[in-house]
């Protein structure tokens, strides 16, 4: 019986070996290639010298400002007088007659309790803070700066003294500093007060069920306005909060980002046609109309804004225009892929019947790219509400630039995340209504 080898597959040893060593060459090469990249990205960027510099420090007392207030008790040496503040605000200062549980004033000195056996008694010019297994620091405020008595052995990090001033931070919550003008002791508290309405309003500290039966009472606490509408203003017009200029702020970059999508999208659909090589039989058009969208959304937003900040200064509609100029060249090139990528053959069917060139448009090619449309702009909608963020920082205004406003203070870290929280609120709001209307629109339900 002859055997047939012609059908049977040739086994090629050599090839086989090949194969195996360019996979190991593969397996090896390609984790050293990316070692390599990382060793020479760690000494390009001087890593290093980044690490040695980074204060983790800073970051811990920013982010303890970030989650709440503090208290400070200070003596003014000068005018001799003592003063208990919320974060030193003027407009938040405690009565004599109203003073926190752990502050004791008798006159201009002070006994202060911070807590765990850390306390701070200032008689005078002369401050003692006692710090538990530490001792009893002394310091008395001189005409030329500070005296300080220190207990025996060696400095602690969290102390720095020199011959002008004194500060002690032995915990993130408690702070003593001393000067020849003033002593200065913080004390920190969790959350962020005065949040619902001012200090000396008169309903600062209720509950929401008092709130509730305020809002509710005919006897007014304003003869001028309902009961309400004072709840209102105080909320609106907290001045520490802002919470009034804030929402104001927040609907502006809402409708910086709403105005330059929907201005792009207006923009882009038109263009892409002209760009699509099935209904543009022109080569010079469609070349000229793809190099103005590579124009178009080649720069950058930030630059486009800082462009328009020069040319029509400050304020939300620089940044819708610099939205609308880069999304019209993003949204136009998408545009005009989809619009090649149609099925023909209801555009055929459509002409069958006898319509018109714009029915022919309006019946057999929108509703094909619709789902592309919709959920191209409303994802564009979605991003553009927080490059608004980034753009109104620059100057054309709304919740960025107050951001901004917050963060150069180096205080206000509170307000600063709060006007973050809010944004990413926004954010996700706009990420679920934008899911919602995909499924409407574009899925039918």
């Amino acid at each position: 019986m002859a055997i047939d080898t012609l059908n049977e597959p040739v086994f090629n040893r050599d090839m086989v070996f090949r194969n195996v060593r360019r996979r190991a060459w593969i397996t090896v090469g390609a984790p050293l290639a990316i070692l390599a990249y990382l060793t020479y990205t760690w000494f390009a960027f001087n890593v290093p010298n980044l690490l040695a510099k980074a204060q983790p420090e800073r970051a811990a007392i920013l982010a303890t400002d970030s989650v709440a207030y503090k208290v400070h008790v200070t003596k003014f040496l000068r005018r001799d007088i003592m003063e208990v503040a919320i974060e030193g605000e003027r407009r938040a200062t405690y009565s004599q007659e109203d003073l926190p549980e752990w502050v004791e004033v008798d006159g201009t000195d002070a006994v202060i309790d911070l807590g765990e056996g850390y306390g701070v008694t200032i008689a005078g010019k002369v401050m003692e803070f006692t710090v538990p297994d530490y001792g009893t620091i002394k310091v008395t405020a001189t005409n030329s700066g500070v005296e300080t008595e220190l207990p025996a052995g060696p400095v602690p990090d969290w102390l720095k003294d020199n011959p002008k001033k004194l500060d002690a931070r032995p915990t993130l919550d408690r702070r003593v500093q001393v000067t020849r003008t003033k002593i200065e002791v913080h004390n920190y508290f969790g959350g962020w007060e005065n949040f619902w309405f001012p200090f000396h309003s008169e309903l600062h500290g209720m509950s929401f069920s008092q709130l509730w039966a305020i809002a509710l009472s005919n006897e007014r606490l304003d003869p001028n306005r309902s009961n309400m509408s004072l709840i209102m203003h105080d909320f609106l017009e907290n001045p520490d909060w802002q919470h009034g200029e804030v929402f104001v702020a927040l609907f502006e970059t809402i409708m910086m980002a709403v105005l330059g999508t929907i201005t792009a999208a207006l923009f882009g659909l038109p263009l892409a046609f002209l760009a699509a090589r099935n209904f543009t039989p022109s080569r010079f058009l469609r070349f000229g109309t793809r190099r103005l969208f590579d124009f178009l959304r080649g720069i950058d937003m930030l630059i486009w804004s800082l462009i328009f900040i020069r040319a029509f200064g400050l304020g939300p509609l620089t940044g819708a225009l610099a939205i609308a100029f880069t999304d019209t060249g993003s949204l136009g090139k998408l545009f005009s892929e989809a619009l090649e990528n149609i099925d023909n053959k209801q555009v055929e069917g459509v002409r069958a019947t006898g319509a018109s060139q714009i029915q022919r448009y309006r019946f057999g090619v929108i509703p094909q790219i619709l789902p592309v449309f919709v959920s191209q702009v409303l994802y564009y909608l979605e991003s553009n509400t927080r490059s608004a963020t980034v753009i109104g920082a620059l100057g054309a205004g709304g919740i960025g630039l107050m951001l901004v406003e917050t963060m150069k203070t180096s205080r206000d870290w509170e307000n600063t995340s709060y006007i973050i929280i809010l944004t990413i609120v926004v954010v996700i709001v706009m990420d679920q209504t934008s899911s919602w209307l995909r499924r409407k629109l574009i899925e039918g339900r």
